[in-house]
């Protein structure tokens, strides 16, 4: 028996927003079609979820940031032949029948919202259907996850402004995000909101006991409430130990959460960093989107079927974005 070829592929986080306005502030056009189409192609992704991320040295500028990385997005597709913007149910299922490439919109971290909760309504209205409620740093919605152990203060999980948002985000339709959530404010949304989440872009603490990684106790609660966790691809997420960076330990953590979890709780949410900031390093354990094949052929040869390789591949995440979306337009 051979490893079929993939139905479809999804990336759950992937910071297109602070990447096509970049170049497009330097002069470029059409980067999607450019720069993306090939491996994403060549890969058969159909949808990328695109983050809008803030640096921390922009959070005073927030809105303004998100809104031109909106902006940027939005007319860079326009310039394209092979992308769309989507936002429902009924756009996603057009979509799987069609050849383009889905992008949908994601705030990670409510950054941009500053104290101003209708704002939410917003961004929503511009098509972000994806919320983070916090990066890996504390905000006005709560406080983030750090990628090691630095001196702190007393943490913190969701405000009284964050339990709000919650509430009036969950209204409107948002998804919401856990990956740069800290393990109080994970413990806080659980309380305040009932339904199935992601964490787009995280590994297994069991693997990289880092806070940024999940604890196996987290993996079970978003496989039991529906949601879907995506490996992240960047070098320190996969493991501290440089000699363990590799797809191979990329696949250890799939396979730890599909023991733990299951697996329809786990997808992709690479985070792919090279070569997109231009740094010269090699910061992820995946070279490209095109490369993606070989993560099915590793789970193969470990005695996956085509079936799990499938769910890990796009199956888990597209059946929870049609399982959270809005049917249509005419419904928002």
């Amino acid at each position: 028996m051979n490893l079929k070829q993939k139905t479809f592929s999804i990336d759950a986080h992937f910071d297109l927003g602070g990447i096509i306005r970049n170049r497009r502030k330097k002069g470029q056009s059409n980067i999607l079609e450019t720069e993306f189409f090939t491996p994403l192609y060549k890969a058969h992704f159909k949808l990328v979820i695109a983050a809008i991320f803030i640096e921390t040295d922009m959070t005073d500028l927030a809105l303004r940031e998100a809104l031109l990385q909106i902006q940027a997005v939005k007319d860079d597709i326009n310039e394209s032949l092979h992308f769309v913007l989507v936002k429902t149910k009924e756009e996603i299922q057009a979509l799987m029948h069609s050849d383009k490439i889905g992008v949908l919109l994601s705030l990670e971290g409510a950054e941009p919202i500053h104290r101003e909760i209708s704002l939410l309504d917003v961004f929503y209205d511009l098509g972000v259907r994806g919320l983070g409620l916090t990066w890996s740093r504390r905000n006005n919605v709560a406080d983030g996850s750090y990628f090691r152990n630095p001196k702190e203060g007393i943490k913190g999980g969701l405000t009284p402004f964050g339990i709000d948002v919650v509430k009036h985000a969950n209204a409107l339709g948002y998804f919401f995000d856990v990956s740069h959530l800290n393990d109080t404010g994970f413990s806080d949304l659980c309380d305040y909101f009932e339904g199935p989440f992601i964490a787009s872009h995280s590994n297994t603490r069991t693997l990289n006991n880092i806070p940024r990684n999940l604890t196996d106790n987290q993996i079970r609660i978003i496989s039991k409430r529906g949601g879907v966790i995506g490996v992240n691809s960047y070098n320190s997420i996969v493991s501290q130990d440089t000699d363990k960076q590799s797809l191979e330990v990329l696949c250890d953590h799939i396979e730890h959460i599909i023991s733990v979890g299951g697996e329809q709780c786990v997808g992709l949410g690479f985070d792919l960093c090279t070569p997109y900031y231009d740094n010269g390093k090699q910061l992820d354990v995946l070279i490209s989107h095109e490369d993606t094949n070989k993560i099915s052929e590793i789970l193969y040869k470990r005695g996956h079927s085509n079936s799990v390789i499938n769910k890990v591949l796009g199956e888990n995440f597209l059946n929870f974005l049609m399982g959270r979306l809005s049917e249509s337009e005419a419904f928002q």
